[in-house]
């Protein structure tokens, strides 16, 4: 398969690169193609939560991968807490609150959504990181829950670099390694966290990528998708 990142099909602003993968795929872009923004206006996140790009400021990439893998989030949760780890000016250690959410210190700083047509053999894997924002540029809304590496703008294209090598190595790796991996990184194992109306703590995720979570009675629950929240339910 040819490397990640070619051809890549750049846009000074664009709606969301995620949508445009997405048309490129359906018409036949070969695995590896990506399409980044120096603006995004209209990219989305996870739970259908708007994800703006400031122009010049963050990093969005959407890749476009034949035959993905079944453990796709975490892949790329993992190349991007990669990227942090490396580029972070502070030194923070990132972890990853499942599935796919990179935090430094709690808070996100970066946006994954996956996409795509299984039953066609592909999948877009969009991927936002808040590379050089100022963190006092974050809308009020944000503020508590968002962060930035806080690099120069000079460093987004960087990041592409490093993200998609990364990506590329994560994506060739064997699942076991790359859940142990993941593991270490874990953000919620031992910690009350609540879904859906329910709650327990966190006990690690599954083989196959599944969040376990044993309940007050001591049930053992296997999350594969939904909102998850830290913290008990509100009495």
């Amino acid at each position: 398969m040819t490397r990640l990142g070619t051809p890549r099909l750049h846009h000074r602003t664009i709606g969301s690169t995620n949508a445009r993968a997405q048309e490129l795929a359906a018409a036949g872009a070969p695995h590896g193609t990506v399409v980044t923004a120096a603006e995004q206006t209209a990219g989305r996140g996870r739970q259908g939560r708007a994800w703006s790009t400031p122009a010049g400021t963050a990093l969005a990439a959407s890749v476009v991968l034949r035959d993905p893998p079944a453990l796709l989030t975490l892949t790329a949760a993992l190349a991007v807490a990669d990227v942090a780890a490396a580029l972070d000016v502070a030194g923070r250690a990132p972890a990853i609150k499942w599935p796919n959410d990179v935090l430094l210190d709690g808070r996100k700083v970066s946006g994954i959504l996956a996409e795509g047509r299984l039953q066609d053999g592909w999948a877009v894997l969009g991927m936002g990181i808040n590379v050089a924002i100022a963190q006092d540029d974050f809308p009020p809304e944000l503020a508590t829950r968002a962060t930035t590496l806080g690099r120069a703008p000079a460093d987004v294209e960087r990041a592409l670099e490093l993200l998609l090598e990364r990506l590329e190595r994560w994506l060739a790796t064997e699942p076991a390694e790359l859940l142990d991996a993941y593991r270490e990184r874990d953000a919620l194992e031992g910690r009350t966290i609540s879904w859906d109306g329910n709650q327990g703590t966190a006990a690690g995720i599954a083989d196959d990528g599944r969040l376990r979570v044993r309940d007050d009675a001591g049930r053992e629950h296997l999350l594969d998708a939904g909102e998850i929240h830290l913290g008990a339910l509100p009495e």
